[in-house]
């Protein structure tokens, strides 16, 4: 069997508060291949948060912890942050949700793929310009030399998540955590995103960690599916079968969900039960329970 690229065992993320230790992420595990893994969840489920733990990003008060960290077998639990930014942007990117707030509005945005060549590859100007140019036509750009040019405020919100794309891969990582980098879009930019992320990530053998609340998307684009609730996941399965899902909250989840085939004149409300924060509740993984 294949190692994975990156394994992650009883990963936690804890807040000190007034009311005492607040618990975003409660042991969470997972092990990630080159395949694309949706994590799916309402917000606040932690879906998030787990990403940015993985990249060392939750600063104090925040403390993380786990069991296991590992990235191709090394751990990058807790590194010190100089090794943290090689394997951050150089072996493991992540494009935020909405590129108004990730992209530098004071520099061009061939300035900005190029700074992040640079920093993980290395390499003269006239390096980074090729590979930013080629970057930005693989995402699908049909004017690149104007677009290297221009200033985020010019670029659409299609445009600037293409550009993030662009900007993550350059340094070609291993793996792309992507969070909620359609729920900006509408549907017919959003499909020529998830195209442009599909083959990227196919043509490169990378691992991509999905995260959203569109359960329909990540049913349809990724191959396997974890399902969290309250910091912890709740329910592990093929994507595939995502709809004949057996955990209460990923069912209320799907009732909730308007069907074109089915209409109803009122949608299901998800009643939530105190068992499912339950740590010591066993998991529904495939061929569970």
């Amino acid at each position: 069997m294949t190692a994975p690229l990156l394994s992650v065992k009883n990963l936690r993320v804890a807040f000190p508060t007034r009311q005492g230790e607040f618990q975003a992420v409660r042991g969470v595990s997972f092990d990630l291949g080159r395949e694309r893994l949706g994590v799916v969840g309402e917000s606040g489920s932690g879906k998030s948060m787990t990403g940015r733990a993985i990249l060392g990003l939750v600063r104090p008060p925040g403390r993380v912890t786990a069991d296991r960290m590992e990235l191709d077998g090394q751990s990058i639990l807790n590194l010190p942050e100089r090794q943290m930014r090689r394997v951050r942007g150089g072996r493991i990117s992540m494009v935020m949700q909405d590129p108004k707030f990730s992209l530098n509005p004071v520099m061009r945005v061939g300035d900005q793929i190029m700074e992040a060549y640079r920093l993980h590859a290395g390499g003269g100007r006239a390096a980074a310009r090729a590979k930013a140019m080629q970057m930005l036509e693989a995402v699908q750009i049909r004017d690149p030399e104007r677009v290297f040019r221009a200033w985020p405020h010019e670029v659409s919100g299609g445009m600037g998540q293409r550009i993030m794309i662009a900007m993550m891969l350059a340094p070609d990582p291993e793996i792309l955590i992507a969070d909620e980098p359609t729920s900006a879009l509408d549907v017919s930019v959003r499909a020529e995103v998830l195209n442009i992320m599909d083959r990227l990530v196919r043509d490169r053998g990378m691992g991509l960690i999905f995260i959203s609340h569109d359960l329909n998307l990540v049913a349809q684009f990724c191959d396997r599916v974890l399902i969290m609730y309250a910091g912890r996941v709740v329910e592990e399965l093929p994507a595939r079968d995502l709809h004949a899902a057996r955990h209460p909250y990923t069912q209320g989840l799907l009732n909730s969900l308007p069907r074109l085939d089915a209409p109803v004149s009122r949608l299901s409300v998800l009643t939530r039960q105190d068992s499912w924060r339950d740590e010591n509740l066993e998991t529904l993984l495939p061929g569970g329970l």
